[in-house]
């Protein structure tokens, strides 16, 4: 038996009163996921266990089966390992956004989902600027970077920045939850009040304001942690070998730790414009040498953080026909039967824009089971 997880990132969501009081997943024509549901084991799950918040960091690892209080140590310490940044003893590592203030307020968490080359060089002048001591900068995908900071102290409050669009800036800093914390806190508040000085007038910058673009002009780091202590699936479930399919470094990290090997999709974006097809055929391609795959596609998530129901609407389509359609038709043609799992991570719901952590939709389709 061959195993598939599709996980529709932020695929769940509330009733939509421009989607006639449905949701984007009741709302989406989806042929296939009607099929698979009518086929196979459909329920709700919960993803976010209790004590901890609806990232994606957290859903997806439950997903895999962790125990959430025994191995988590933040985001950044996950999307260190996709980006080959070892975390060393003493360090402390958390994701790093670039994101847009305006008048003071919080306008999004991806700077207008700023290009992968144009965040590259503003991540690399503040290294230049602000790092090579204590702090250090690494550059990933689009808004998603990485800080490490020797002899922090992770013991802190830090918002997630697409949880507080239209947020003052300055009501959501960090803050320390013990004293042995402060220190850490001060220095990275000082971070972000001299990448605020900095940013606005880097060329990269110039130019997307000129173009009417959202600009880069602060860092917000968040999610600190260590190097976790993870066992892989193979130590956990007895599988051989699996792969981790995704645009996000997030995903990837936790499939490395997980003991999985991460494929690269040309053309993958994270985005509604990502590359469906080429990420479908990794997968088809992957299952003929290995036991399980992680498909992470997540698309919907980003348009759930922009509110926008219709585009969200559009990627559940996309999935259903893009993915699903030619991976049930691949699955016919298998030496092995091929038993696939399909969920969203977390809500994220249009209306607020941000992670919830209601149960989420699931169906496992079996080839032979009775529904």
């Amino acid at each position: 038996m061959k195993y598939i997880i599709i996980l529709g990132d932020g695929m769940a969501d509330e009733p939509i009163e421009e989607l006639g009081n449905k949701t984007p997943l009741q709302a989406a024509d989806t042929p296939v996921m009607d099929w698979l549901a009518s086929h196979g084991c459909c329920g709700k799950l919960n993803t976010i266990p209790e004590g901890f918040e609806p990232g994606s960091e957290i859903a997806n690892m439950a997903v895999l089966g962790y125990d959430l209080h025994k191995v988590f140590e933040g985001r950044g310490s996950l999307e260190a390992a996709s980006m080959g940044v070892d975390i060393e003893s003493g360090e402390m590592a958390m994701r790093c956004n670039l994101i847009c203030i305006e008048n003071g307020i919080i306008k999004n968490h991806s700077a207008g989902h700023i290009s992968t080359d144009e965040a590259a060089e503003l991540i690399d002048y503040l290294q230049k600027e602000l790092g090579g001591s204590d702090a250090n900068f690494f550059s990933g995908v689009s808004y998603r970077h990485l800080l490490k900071l020797k002899g922090g102290n992770k013991y802190l409050k830090c918002t997630p920045p697409h949880d507080v669009p239209g947020i003052p800036a300055n009501e959501v800093m960090i803050q320390a939850t013990v004293p042995e914390a402060q220190a850490t806190a001060n220095r990275l508040n000082e971070l972000i009040i001299k990448s605020q000085e900095l940013l606005p007038r880097h060329p990269v910058n110039q130019k997307r304001k000129a173009e009417g673009k959202d600009i880069a002009n602060s860092i917000w780091p968040w999610s600190p942690g260590y190097k976790p202590q993870m066992e892989t699936l193979m130590q956990r479930y007895g599988l051989r070998n699996g792969v981790v399919i995704s645009a996000v470094d997030l995903i990837k990290g936790i499939g490395i730790y997980a003991g999985l090997k991460s494929i690269d999709v040309e053309g993958a974006t994270g985005l509604y414009n990502t590359n469906y097809e080429g990420k479908v055929e990794a997968a088809i391609d992957a299952l003929k040498t290995n036991d399980f795959v992680y498909l992470h596609i997540e698309a919907s998530d980003e348009a759930g953080h922009e509110g926008d129901a219709l585009l969200k609407k559009k990627t559940i389509e996309y999935l259903d026909q893009r993915i699903l359609k030619r991976l049930i038709e691949a699955a016919k043609e298998m030496d092995e039967p091929l038993t696939i799992a399909l969920l969203p991570d977390h809500p994220t719901p249009c209306r607020i824009r941000t992670h919830t952590a209601s149960p989420v939709p699931f169906v496992i389709y079996k080839p032979g089971k009775t529904p």
